[in-house]
This record gives C-alpha cells, structure tokens and sequence, in this order.
C-alpha cells in the first residue's frame, strides 16, 4: 500500500496514473518502446512533486493538477496507447478507465477532422483510445469499449459530436471487424448504452441522469445466427452489467455542468466514411442538443453507407445498416418530447431519418426491411403530426406496395407488413388521424382507402386461375393476417367511437389537441398511441365532421374530373368547369393542367393540340405560362416537354410548336431571326431525339445530317455549326422526356391516387417496374427527386387536422363497410379454421356496433344479416360449428348493441325463431299449429309449452313428420319457411341432421331467453324498434298455411308484459305497434291463427287492467282498440263473436278498473249493435244492459266523456234492424240515461257545486260543461224519429219530447237555441220550409210530432220566444206540403199555436205568423204554374179521334204511336193529382184564415186584417181565374174522360174561396164598423158580391149569348152539366144576393147603378134553384123598389 502511495505521489491522478504507468514500464519493451518508458518514468517523477490542488485552473484535463502539468502526465498513457503493443495498451486503457470512473478527466472532448492537430490531451487521448479497436487484440476491444462507455458515462466530461460520432464508429468496427462474437454483442450493447445516456442528457439538457442497462435480448439480431448462441449473450450480458454496476461513477459535485463547457473540437478519416462536422443551418439551443443531434445525423449517414464495390448486398455492409437502423430504432423508440417540440430534431428526422428510410427501402434484406417497418411505426406513433407529408409517401412505399402485391409477393416481407398493419390498427387514434388528415386531405394519398382495400385483395386470397408463387399454407397465412387487421380497424374504430362518445357526456366537445387527441392510450398497452402536436396554433387544426365532409366530397368530386378527363379530356374539363373545381378562363384551366398530378400526359398533349376554340385558348395559356428567358433553346424544349407528350397527330405538333416558338422568341428577342427559325429548329429537335432514343431506328442522324438539315433556316442564313452541334451533343446524351411516366392507364385505385399525387414517379424510381419481391436500390434521381419534394415543401405550413366529433366515423365506415363485409364474409364461408372464423365473427360484431351507433342503416343491416345467413338455421342439416359461433355472436349482437339495432332487429329475432323451431323439433315437441284448438275453446290462459325432455320414442316419431323432413331439407334464408316438404330424406340425412340439433345444445334456453327478458333496459327507440320487428318475424311465423308458429306471438305477449312499467309516452309507442300488429292478425283468413291472437291479447289486456288508471288518461283506451278495430273489420261472425265475449269478461271482471278503456268498450258494442248476426247482437246487448243497469256510475267515474259513448251504444242498438225490443229496451235506457244526466248521475257535478249534487231544478249556464253530454243523446233521438220502423220512430219521437219537457228546466237558453236547431228542427227537415215526404211519415206521426212540438214551444215560450218564427216556419212546411195530410195537420198546429199563446203574442209575433200564412198561399202559385204547363204540352186526344187514328195507323207507328199517348196521359194524370191537392191546400188555408180571425179578432191589428182579406181575396182571384180558365178546363175534362177519374173541384174551389172571402167581409162590415170604414170593406164587399153575380151569369148564359148588339133570337135550354154546376153557384149567389141586401139604404143606392143590370139579367136567366128567384124577389122588393118608386 505504501509503495503504491509512493507512485504518483498524493493528488488523486497520481494515485490512478502512477501504478498504471508503473505496470507500463515494466510491461514495455525497452529497445521498441524506450520513448514510452522515459515519458512513463518522467511523468512518475512529476507526480510525485505534485500534490492535489483546489486552485488549480479550471481549464485542467485532469482535477486538481494545473494544465501543464495534466499534459505532462498524460502524454505517457497516448504514446502507449499508439504503440500498437497489448501488454502496454492493456494498463493504459485500464487507466483511462479508472480517470473517467473517478471523475478526474474534466472539459469537453473532440476528436481529429482532417488537417487539424491542434487538440488538447483529452481528445489526443480519445483519439487514441478509439484506435485501439483496429489492433485485432480481444481484451484490447473490451478495454477500449469499458474506456468509452466510462468517458460517456462521466458527467465531468463534455463528449462533442464528433468525439461521439467518433465513439461510436470504434464500436461499428469492434462490431462489424471483431472475430469474437462475444466482442460484438458487447460492442452492440455499448452502442445502443451510449445512446441511451447521450439522448437521456438531450431529454433532460443535464448531464447528470440516471439510465438502466440495456439488455442483450432486446437488442439481439435474430437474423445474425452467430451471435445467438446463449452462452455468448450472457457473457454479453455479464459484461454489460460490469461496466454499469460493478464500477459506479463519482457522483458529480453539486455544480452540474450542463454542456456548456467551450472546448476545441476536431476530427478525422474514417473507414465508415468521413464524419459531418459542419454546422447546422438552425442553430441555437445548448451544446448537449447540438451534440444529440450531430450524432443523429451520422447514424442516419451510416445507414445509408454505399458499398464501394457497387455491390448493395455486400454483407458488411448490409450488416452495418441494420446496426445502425437498430440503433435508430432505439432512439426513436425512446424519444422524449424535445424530438416533437423542438424544429431542429423534427428536421433531422425528416431530412436525415427520412432519407435513410427511403435508401434503404429498395434493399431486399429483410432484416433492414424489418426496421424499416419499426422505424416507420414509431414515427406514425409518435411524429404524425409534423410528419404528415412523409408519411404520405413512406406509407404507400413501405406498406401499400407490398400489400397490393397479391400474386407475387415475398412471404416474409408481406408477413411483416401484416403484423406491422395490426398493430398499427390496434391504435385507434392513428387510424383515425390516417383517414382524416390522408383520405380527406385533396393534396394527399387516400392510405385508408388503399390500406382496407388492400387487405381485402389479400384477404380473399390469388384469383383463381392465376399464377402465383406462393404455396397455400402461405397464402392462408396471408388471408388470415388480412383479416385479423381489418378487424383490429373495426375495433379500433368503435374503441375510438366510444371513448369520444363517452368524453362528449362529461366534457366540452372541443376541447384542446394535446389533451383530447393525442393523449390516448392505445388497444396494446404501449406508448405507440402517443403523439404532441407541434406548434397546434399553426400546423394543427381541431376539425369537425361538416369540414371534413366537405374536404372529403371535394377531393372525390376532383378524382371524378381527372378520371373523366383522362378518359375524354374535354368532358372533364366541363365537368370540373361545372363543379367549380377549376376556373372557367383558358389561365386557370392551363395552369390546372401544368400543377394537377393524376392527369394523363398523353391526354394533356392531346387536349392542348385540339383545333376547337377553348382548347386553342388553353394551349395558349399554357404556353404563355413557361418563362424561358435567358434559357438554352434545347433546355427551353426539354422543360417544356417535360408536362406533357407531345401528340402523334401532325397537326396538333404544329400548332404547339407554333406557339412554342412565338413565345421562346418572345422571351429570347435576340435569338433568331425569326420566330419560324425557332419553329423549324423545334422540328429538328423532336425529330432528333426520336431518332436517337428510339431502338428501332437502325440508322441514327449523325451530327452533320443533323446540321446539314438545319441550312438556311434563319432567315436563309445558316445558324452556327457549333451552335447546332452542343445542340445536337445535349439531345443525343440526354433524352428529352417527361418528368414521369404516366402515359401507362391505371386501371387500380392504387395506381391512379398514386398519379394523382405525383408519387408513381417515385414508386417507379425504386421499384424500376420490376417485380416487387425485391426492391432495388435507391438512385442518386431518386434521392433528388425526393429532397426537391422536402424543399419545396419545407415552407409549406402542413395542416395536421385532429377530430373529437365521433361522426366522422360515417365517412369511414362508407370507405371500408364493403370492404370488411367482402372479407369476413368470404372467410367466414371458406374456412374453417376456429381462430379464423372466430375472428371474423369479431370483426362483425365491431362492425354491428360502430354501424349501430352511427345510425347508419343500409351498413348494418349488411352487417347483421350476414351473420344471420352463416347461422345456417334455415339450412340446419349444413351447419357446422362455425355456424353455432355466428349464432352465439347474434345474440351478442342483441344483448350489446340491443339499442343501436333498430330495423335490425329483424334478422336477430328471425334467427332466434328458427333457432327455438329447431330445438323443439329436436326435443319432439308437438307443433304449434296444436295450441291454436286450446285457444278457440276460450280458456282463461294458453297452454304452457311442457319444459320436459320426451321420450325417445317420442322423439324418433316426431323426426317423421312434414316440419322436420321441411327443415332437414333446408330453404334459403329469405324464405318464411326452413324448407319445404316436397320430396323423401335418406334416414341418413335424419342422423347428420340430428347430430347438427345437437350442436345448438351449446347455446342453453337461458340466452334465447335473455333477450327478452331484459328487454326492458333497451332504451325508448331500441324497444320500439325492438318491438316492431318482433311484430314482423311473429306476422311471418302465423302467415305459415301450414305450419304456422307462436314462439314470437308468446313473446310478444312477455314483452308487453316486461315493459308495462315504463313510461306512458314509451309505452304509448309500443302499443301503437303491438295495437296494428293484433289488428293485422286479428283479422287473418286463418280463423285459428285470429283466434289464438285474440286470445293473446285478451290475456294481456286482462293484465293491463289490473293495472290502476288514474283520470283524465287514455292509456286503456288505446290498449283496448285494437279489439274495436278488429270487431269493425273482420269478415268472421266467430272473431265478432269471440270480442264482445272477451270484452263482457273483462269489463264484468275488472269493472272497477276500467277507466278510459269504457271507450273502447262501448266502441265494440257499438259495432255489436250493428252487427249482421243477431246473436252477436243479443249478446253485446245483454252485457250493455248489465253496465247501464248495475255499474252506470263506473261508467263516469274518471272520465264524463264516456257517458257519450254510452249514449252512441245505445242509440246504435235502437237502430238495430233485427230486433224491435232490443230497440225499443235501448231507447228506454236512453230515457234511463237522460233521468241520470238530471239527476246529477256523472260524477263531474260533485265537482262544480257545493253540496256535493247538483239539486233538482238547478238550471245549467253557458259556461256549464255538462250541456255536452246531452247532446248525443238527444241527436241520436232525433236521427231515431227517422227510423223505417213507425214503433220506433213513434217511440224515439215520444221519449224525446219527453225529455225535453220533463228536464228542460235545467237547460240554459244558449242550451234550447242549440236544441232546437239541432235536434228538434232537423226532425222536421230543418227550418227552411221543404216538402215532407208523405212516404217518410205518416199522418198520425207527423200529427203527433207537430203537436209534441207545440206543446214544447208553449211549456218553454218565455225562454225560446225567439224562435217563434222558426216554429211558424216548421209548421209552414207542413202547409205547403203538397199533400193534404201534412198541410191539415200544419194549419192545425199553427192555429193550436196562435190559441195557446193569444195573449202572449205582441203584433210583430202575429205579424210572423200572418207572414207564414201569405207564404204558404203564395208557394202555391209556382205549383198551378207547373201543373198548368204540363197540361199545356199534354196532347189529350177526343175519344172518336183516337178510335179514328187507331184505324189510320201502320203496324210499324203503332207502338211508337202508344208509347207516346202513354206518355201523355201519366203527365195528365201527375197534373190533375196535383191539382185536386193543390186545391185541397188552398181551401184548408182559406178556411184556417177566416178561424184565425173568428177565433182572434181582438187580438188582431188593422194591419193584420187586411193581411188575412189580402189572402182570401187572392185565393179567391185565383180559384176564379183558375176556373176561367177555359182551355185548361176541356183539357182536364178529356183527360179525367180518358182516364176514367173525376174532375178537379174547380167550382167548389171557386165558390169555397168566395164565400171564405164574402164571410170574412162581412164579418169585418158587423162587428166592425169602424175597421171596415177604415180598410174600405164594403166596397171590397159589393166588388166580390158582382163578382158571383157575374160568375153566376156566365154559367147560366153557357155560351149562348149572341155577339153584341144582336138580339136574341132562340134560346136552348141548358144541358145537364150546366145546371149542376148553376145548383153548385146557387147557394153563393144566394148569400151574396142578401148581403147586398144587408147594405144601408145610401149605400146600396150608390152601388146599384153597376149592379143593377147583373140582377135584371139573373131576372132573365134559367136558375136550378128556386132560392135564387126568391132571393131576387127580395132585394127587388126590399133594395131596388123603394129607391125606383120611392114614397110620396
């Protein structure tokens, strides 16, 4: 211990350095190395006079010593580092081990570049130390590799980027030249040890952090079978370990250094290649990040190491790539933030790491490829954001080319990208932010699109027929690996879906990138998912689904033009035009043809040459556009030629040429002559070039025929031969050609976005078009093309947009619904491996529930009906387990997306229903079709399926009949029925298919019965839509004619029954379906089937009705309707009868649980009362009578409103036609009802008044609500007085009435006006005065119904006085019925009316009823009017006439003849009826006029006198005229002859009206002298007295007065008919003759000159009767006498 004290004396150097360069001395051979052992013993020497010092320049190599002195005592370890010697180099690496472990080496350290020496001992002593690893010596490469993760690990020592990149490249070559593989995998470890503590100080900008050792298993190239040895890799591992743990570091002191230490830097050759040291162009940040980055750079630089030997497989090399891609792969498997938030390291990845991987990608290593796949997943992981274009290019080189490589592909390369998709897609995040930032970017690949369709091609495997190397195992491999990453995208998208959806409830939808987006973990637990945004306030957007529609809709619509327009340009620059997706000037259609990839290059220089005027105008701008100033004319041509292909057509090349050479001329002024100059020289140039490029060309153009075709074409002048020959020299060495070649069609997807965007050419580059199994290398235009894409998009601020709106996944699902569809369908039906269809069950239970929850219809139908189909349940006897799995995941399907299925549903509940029929056919069950007898019985509760399993005889029995031979034969799963029974089946097709039944005995009862059973925790849309498809698949199990079902109509009734709880608007809608569903079968043709389902529902309703309804609610109501629907539609007497049975047991049962359901109840029957089957009718009346009788309270106890449907039933079954008592009971009841209306029987008065009733006699006022419920009762009534039947009608006519008096008391007068127009005048045909029809009452009903009206006018005058004249006006109908009945019983109700109310009446109301008399006599007028016009066109022949003409007639007019005759006399014999009622009417209305004055004269005003003579007096006019009628007369006459029927009363009319008219004046003239002064009466009355006279005279002169002036000279006695008619004038020439007589003296004095020679001629005239002379000898004696002689 003391002398090892002594050597180096007491610093802490000393102590390190002085035994080691003892060991040196005495190891060092001292002819070789006597330079080594004097420095060894010069430095020992000074070690020892130096002591430790703190005040020792910081600037020292070594702590504690000043610097001079630390180079001194350090130069010994470099010369024995240099000396190439192991027993010397060995103590010195040991040493500088040691220095760094203890902290004693200090400052920054560099390393040598090229020409500089000038370094500091430390980095000499780098420099040395990394030479070490060339000796070849073992212990020497494992001392050097402890030495330099000892000086990394020291936080004293500050490693600049070159000594790093120079660290780093020594352990590449003890890697890449040792023969020890344990020296390799330590130097691998090193390496990626080194890497990690280097990137773990940039994360922290420290040098002081705390990193782990690495582990040999993790780095460990399985590619590299020598190094894979275990006992090699634990050595490794041992050593690694060593150098970590075995020897720690000095802790550092309590002043870290942070980088920041200045030093100088240096650096040399290198075998791997020379070390980039020059500067950043971004600088800034501390020198630890400058270094991480320095070093970052030449770690890409090495992967993309070319071989010298322009070999690319050179294993070496090869070998160096993969460690420096792993070594890559660590640091950005590692990254930390500073590689997203800072621009230089995101740069470096995207200048350096970018085009490392593109180098790389065209190696067929598939050990580089592997890490190339690694490399570009962590990017995707955890550098979207800032890399979205390289993405964009590497997606599609890396994945997408080998994916759609289905024929050809490399198994393991295919493999790795399989497994590198899948995880990819377990990361739902980066599945989303693919779609929303590629396929809905225009500027971008659709990577979605092509990645699912790509799966797809590979997913249903090589075409058939088609070459391909691979071997089945491999393709299956490949189907399988598809399949599972199409579900791993189906998964990923619903874990997304929910995670948004389930954010969305709690917190606000747009919340920020780095929390809402990015920060999620991925399905595989890594930290893959992970991604920060860089700078979100410019390259990231937060984008919601509209936006995204509207990107996405473009970008179609765009790919919709160029796919047009490469097929017919113009069309697709009108459709583009069309869709404002270019400009409509030639400058924006030309510039869209020059920017826009995708376009065809042949199609371009086609439309550009077209002749038509917009395409002319577009060439031009596109030749306009170039810039060629200052440009060689054949770089001009070359970049002109570069957009397109020039035409094959002559004419189109002349007219680009043209224009070319105008515009080149234009930007070159001075270069030729002439723009024809440049013309023809452009000519020359195609022509040579395709000349010289074309290998069908045998003769090229040599320079001189090339110079000697272009003599004189400047103006005449020759152009310079040198000129022309550099010209001809650029052409023939360099081709002129297109950018790309695109002219290819694309007829792939692929392809055609891979020309859209531009990125073909670069697939080209690197694959050359070859076969895609192996790529080739990379190129320096490749590379060119690639860095000019970086650059011309470094200052392009690339949107990376992230979305929160979960809709976005319908864009999605619309891409890849078919896709996923194809595949899982197509291997689902192929394969069955279980792994496989177990996966592809999955996938469609993921995509079932993304669809589900997007709403999105036709998706999920596709979905779930194809799992439907591969159940096989319609085709049992093919179902294997695969099938029993796909059952299992639709009732998955059920229970996890139940809410989401909607019309689904369907499919679901079908399968459940083949599901049970298979497993009662295989318990032996009886068929349904046996439960239906049950039913019909009318039995309280359904049978109940027996749960026992039979017998096997049983069993064996039941295999035998028609439903298991249809389902053994199977059907198509459309059809309602499994199979069909037609045909025989082998016993061995019985015994598979039993063996089949019993593979459904995995799937147990309970989760069938699941479904329905929690059926209630659907929501309130899913058990609608749940409930309306249960509907369906149970319509279609009853429609069965011959085995029909009742698996879904039972369970219709559990669901009803599960879900009664819920809330009424839910339970109103899922009533409304069920209601229509019962309805629909209710009325089947199957009476069975109707039976069964009304029984069904019978049990439901009597399960409702135990539930309790509050008032004022409609819930029972709507349950029970669908029982009034079917009774009002069924064509079955059975069914009618089976629901008014149902409906009595219910209602007599649950009576004091019917609430609003009494509607429906009284609503059938209602339609029982109208029924055809007077059993039916009985039936419902027997229970109606029950309800009215015993329960009438019931009937209004919540709900008022059902009294009126009460008194519809009853009024319905009054007019029932098949039973009169029925009738007549039920208008009873209606009496019975109205008696409980009065008495306040309706629950509701307890509520308005205050003693709890309403008292008798308490009157209803106008806001009384209760008026409503008399007024079906008393309009039914009054519809009733219309019945056929007069029992009824008299019964109806009389209970109305009474009614109406006994309890009119308590209506209001708003109350009796509404009855009275709507009940009592409708009875009457209204208050418009029409004609009674005599057929519809009879004279005994029309008496009493006036009368009852009358008297019910009376009773209530004082509060219906206003409706006098519409009761006048009633009654006036009657008496202007044409029919003598109906105006004898009007006038006699209008005069019981005036009787009754003569004291009551005022003058207006008389002046009514006067009015209603006038109208009545003038109403008569038009009807005389009609029969005298018919009489007029009525041709009545003489008796001899006709006897003559029915001689004359032919036998051919004879018919014609009589038809015409008849025709004649039926309108004479309507014209005399009507005139023999007519004149009934008018003497009724006479003689009712003179009793209305009789009877009320006093009451009577003037005015109302002389209304009543105005009448008389116009009837009087009117019979006279009528009479005097001479021609109407002989017509009437011959035809009453004709018709053998008595004549009308024409005179008795006459004399009726006359002597009315003559009573009534003299009536007036008696009693009223002063009225008849007044109205002028007696003039009035002489008038009418001339008047009979003259009558009287005309008769008796018969015509037989000569003409005027002549005499008389024979007079001819009187016929027969005459004399009759002068007896039937007598009585009124007699009265009128006295009346004469009555006058006062003056009077009669005044008037006898006018009527004096009427009575001279009455003297003279031949009378019948002897009364007429006495009469005459009266007034002659009494009048005329004393006036002619008066008394002397």
């Amino acid at each position: 211990m003391a002398a090892s004290q002594a050597l180096g004396g007491n610093s802490r150097a000393g102590r390190i350095l002085g035994p080691s360069l003892d060991k040196i001395v005495k190891n060092a051979a001292w002819r070789k190395h006597g330079n080594i052992v004097s420095a060894c013993k010069s430095a020992l020497d000074r070690l020892e006079g130096l002591s430790e010092s703190s005040d020792a320049a910081s600037g020292s190599s070594l702590a504690g010593l000043p610097p001079s002195d630390a180079e001194s005592v350090l130069q010994p370890l470099i010369l024995a580092l240099d000396s190439s010697s192991a027993k010397v180099v060995e103590p010195a690496l040991e040493c500088m081990q040691k220095l760094f472990l203890q902290g004693v080496v200090r400052g920054d350290v560099g390393c040598r570049s090229d020409g500089d020496d000038d370094l500091d001992v430390t980095s000499r002593i780098m420099d040395s130390v990394c030479k070490c690893g060339g000796f070849g010596d073992e212990n020497i490469e494992l001392g050097m590799l402890r030495v330099l993760i000892a000086a990394v690990r020291s936080p004293f020592v500050a490693l600049r980027g070159t000594c790093l990149v120079q660290i780093v490249k020594s352990c590449y070559n003890v890697y890449l030249g040792s023969h020890s593989g344990v020296n390799q995998l330590c130097a691998k470890a090193i390496l990626a040890q080194i890497l990690m503590i280097v990137y773990a100080r940039v994360e922290a900008n420290d040098m002081v952090v705390k990193v782990q050792s690495v582990s040999i298993a993790d780095i460990l190239d399985l590619s590299d079978k020598n190094l894979n040895d275990s006992n090699l890799v634990q050595l490794a591992q041992n050593f690694i370990k060593d150098v970590m743990d075995g020897s720690e570091c000095v802790s550092i002191p309590s002043e870290s250094q942070n980088g920041e230490v200045s030093g100088p830097s240096g650096g040399e050759k290198h075998e791997l290649g020379s070390i980039d040291s020059s500067a950043d162009g971004n600088s800034g940040g501390s020198k630890i990040h400058e270094d991480g980055f320095f070093l970052f750079k030449n770690l890409c630089k090495f992967s993309m190491k070319v071989s010298p030997h322009e070999n690319p497989e050179d294993p070496l090399l090869i070998r160096g790539k993969v460690l420096s891609l792993e070594l890559l792969k660590s640091i950005i498997d590692n990254a930390g933030p500073i590689w997203r938030t800072n621009e230089k390291f995101l740069g470096a990845i995207k200048q350096y790491l970018c085009l490392s991987l593109l180098k790389n990608s065209g190696l067929s290593s598939m050990s580089i490829f592997q890490l190339l796949c690694s490399i570009f997943m962590s990017l995707l992981s955890k550098f979207r954001s800032g890399l979205k274009g390289e993405i964009g290019i590497f997606f599609p080189m890396l994945i997408l080319r080998v994916l759609e490589n289905v024929l050809q592909p490399s198994f393991l390369q295919k493999m790795t990208v399989l497994n590198l998709l899948e995880k990819i897609c377990q990361d739902s995040q980066i599945v989303i932010d693919i779609f929303v930032n590629y396929d809905c970017d225009v500027d971008a690949p659709n990577i979605f699109e092509r990645t699912v369709n790509g799966l797809l091609k590979t997913a249903l495997g090589v075409p058939p027929g088609s070459a391909t190397t691979l071997s089945p195992t491999q393709d299956i491999s490949f189907r399988n690996g598809s399949v599972s990453c199409l579900v791993c995208i189906i998964k990923s998208m619903g874990f997304w879906m929910d995670q948004q959806l389930r954010i969305g409830e709690f917190s606000p939808k747009n919340s920020s990138v780095d929390s809402s987006t990015d920060n999620h973990a991925s399905l595989n637990g890594e930290e893959g998912g992970l991604d920060f945004d860089l700078h979100s306030e410019v390259n990231s957007e937060l984008s919601d689904a509209a936006t995204l529609e509207q990107r996405r809709a473009y970008k179609k619509e765009l790919q919709r033009g160029i796919s047009l327009f490469n097929r017919k340009p113009s069309k697709g620059i009108d459709f583009l035009i069309n869709s404002k997706k270019v400009g409509d000037s030639p400058q924006e259609v030309a510039s869209f043809l020059k920017v826009t990839g995708g376009l065809n290059k042949e199609v371009i220089g086609d439309y550009l040459g077209d002749r038509e005027e917009f395409p002319l105008k577009v060439m031009h701008a596109y030749v306009d556009s170039f810039v060629f100033d200052s440009m060689d004319f054949g770089e001009a041509i070359r970049f002109f030629l570069q957009g397109f292909r020039l035409p094959g057509e002559a004419q189109k090349i002349d007219r680009i040429m043209e224009k070319f050479a105008e515009r080149y001329c234009k930007c070159n002024p001075n270069s030729f002559t002439s723009a024809d100059t440049a013309y023809v020289l452009a000519y020359s140039v195609i022509m040579l070039n395709t000349d010289a490029h074309n290998n069908m060309v045998k003769d090229k153009m040599s320079k001189a025929d090339f110079i000697r075709n272009n003599r004189g074409i400047d103006g005449g002048k020759d152009l310079a031969e040198e000129y022309l020959g550099s010209l001809y020299d650029q052409i023939v060495k360099n081709e002129i050609k297109m950018n790309t070649n695109s002219s290819v069609p694309q007829s792939r997807q692929g392809n055609t976005i891979n020309k859209l965007l531009g990125l073909d050419s670069i697939f080209n580059l690197v694959t050359g078009r070859q076969s895609e199994e192996k790529a080739v290398g990379a190129n320096d235009l490749l590379i060119r093309h690639i860095q000019e894409q970086f650059k011309a998009n470094a200052g392009k601020s690339e949107l990376y947009y992230t979305v929160t709106d979960a809709s976005i996944l319908r864009f999605m699902v619309e891409v890849c619904w078919a896709p996923l569809l194809a595949a899982f369908s197509v291997t689902l039906d192929q394969s069955d491996d279980k792994t496989a269809t177990s996966r592809c069950l999955q996938g469609f239970r993921h995509a079932v529930h993304v669809t589900s929850v997007m709403s999105m219809q036709t998706q999920r139908d596709a979905f779930v009906t194809s799992v439907a189909k591969f159940t096989y349940l319609h085709c049992a006897a093919d179902m294997k387990q695969k099938n029993v799995d796909a059952v299992k995941a639709i009732i998955s399907i059920a229970i996890e997306d139940g809410d989401f299925l909607q019309e689904s549903w369907e499919h679901v509940l079908t399968c459940l229903s083949r599901f049970e029929h298979l497993q009662l056919l295989g318990e032996g069950a009886p068929p349904d079709a046996s439960y239906f007898t049950a039913s019909a019985s009318g039995t309280e509760e359904k049978p109940q399926k027996s749960p026992g399993t039979p017998t096997q005889k049983k069993k064996v029995n039941s295999l035998q009949n028609p439903a298991v031979v249809a389902a053994v034969r199977g059907g198509s799963y459309d059809s309602n029925r499994v199979g069909t029974v037609s045909g025989l089946v082998s016993p061995e097709q019985i015994t598979h298919f039993i063996s089949n039944l019993n593979l459904l005995d995995q799937i147990g009862s309970f989760e069938l019965n699941h479904i329905f059973a929690h059926s209630q925790r659907l929501n309130s849309e899913a058990i609608v839509a749940f409930v309306k498809a249960l509907c369906k698949v149970s319509m279609a199990e009853l429609q069965s004619p011959s085995d029909p079902r009742i698996f879904s109509l039972t369970k219709i009734v559990e669901i009803a029954h599960y879900n009664m709880n819920r809330i009424r608007l839910v339970w109103s809608r899922i009533w409304s379906v069920l209601s229509e569903f019962f309805v629909t079968v209710g009325i089947f043709e199957n009476l069975s089937v109707s039976i069964f389902v009304m029984d069904s529902l019978r049990q439901l309703a009597m399960k409702f009705l135990e539930r309790e309804e509050l008032a004022n609610y409609n819930f029972q109501n709507e349950f029970l309707r669908p029982f009034v629907i079917v009774m009002q539609k069924s064509g079955s007497a059975e069914i009618r009868e089976l629901i008014v049975r149902c409906i009595s047991q219910m209602v007599l049962s649950r009576v004091g649980n019917v609430k609003s359901g009494w509607k429906s109840v009284f609503m059938v029957f209602t339609a029982a009362a109208a029924d055809e089957r007077k059993s039916i009718v009985l039936l419902a009346f027997e229970t109606m009578e029950k309800i009215v009788r015993d329960y009438f309270p019931y009937i209004t106890e919540t709900e008022t409103t059902t009294f009126t449907d009460c008194v519809k039933c009853l009024i319905t079954f009054t007019s029932s036609k098949l039973n009169t008592d029925v009738s007549l009971n039920a208008i009873a009841f209606l009496r019975f009802c109205a008696v409980k209306l009065a008495e306040g029987g309706l629950v509701c008065y307890d509520k308005n008044t205050a003693g709890g009733g309403s008292p008798e006699g308490a009157a209803f006022t106008e806001d009384d609500d209760h008026v409503y419920f008399w007024v079906p009762l008393l309009a039914g009534l009054s519809r009733l007085t219309s019945d056929p039947r007069p029992t009824i009608r008299r019964g109806a006519l009389e209970v109305l009435f009474n009614i109406l008096r006994d309890h009119g008391r308590l209506f209001s007068r708003p109350f009796w006006m509404s009855v009275f127009k709507s009940v009592i005048f409708p009875i009457f045909g209204g208050v418009s005065p029409v004609d009674l029809d005599e057929d519809t009452w009879n004279a005994s009903i029309q008496a009493v119904a006036a009368k009852c009206l009358v008297d019910l006018f009376v009773d209530y005058f004082d509060v219906v006085r206003v409706l006098l004249r519409d009761v006048v006006l009633v009654l006036s109908g009657f008496i202007r019925s044409p029919h003598q009945s109906s105006t004898g019983t009007g006038v006699g109700s209008l005069l019981q009316l005036a009787g009754a109310l003569e004291g009551r009446l005022s003058e207006e109301e008389w002046g009514e009823i006067l009015q209603a008399l006038k109208e009545a006599v003038a109403a008569a007028l038009p009807e005389f009017s009609r029969v005298v016009q018919i009489m007029e066109k009525v041709e009545i022949p003489e008796a001899s006439q006709a006897f003559v003409d029915m001689e004359v007639y032919s036998d051919q007019e004879e018919f014609h003849g009589n038809e015409v005759e008849e025709d004649h006399m039926e309108a004479a014999s309507y014209a005399v009826l009507r005139m023999k009622g007519h004149i009934a009417v008018q003497l009724l209305l006479a003689k009712a006029i003179t009793k209305l004055y009789e009877a009320h004269s006093s009451m009577l005003s003037p005015a109302h006198v002389a209304t009543l003579l105005e009448l008389l007096s116009s009837i009087a006019f009117h019979a006279s005229e009528t009479v005097e009628a001479a021609a109407l007369q002989r017509k009437l006459r011959r035809a009453c002859a004709y018709l053998d029927i008595s004549d009308p009363p024409l005179v008795h009319f006459q004399n009726e009206s006359l002597q009315c008219h003559l009573k009534l004046l003299e009536s007036i003239l008696s009693s009223h002298p002063s009225l008849s002064i007044k109205l002028g009466v007696q003039p009035q009355l002489v008038a009418a007295c001339a008047k009979v006279l003259d009558t009287y005279l005309a008769c008796a002169a018969g015509g037989r007065r000569p003409a005027s002036g002549a005499p008389l000279r024979w007079v001819v006695p009187l016929g027969s008919a005459r004399k009759e008619e002068l007896a039937a004038r007598a009585p009124l020439v007699v009265s009128a003759v006295r009346l004469l007589t009555r006058l006062e003296r003056d009077a009669f004095k005044r008037y006898l000159p006018s009527l004096f020679p009427s009575l001279v001629n009455l003297v003279r005239c031949e009378h019948s009767s002897s009364e007429v002379q006495q009469v005459l000898c009266e007034i002659f004696q009494s009048s005329i006498g004393p006036i002619i002689l008066p008394s002397t």
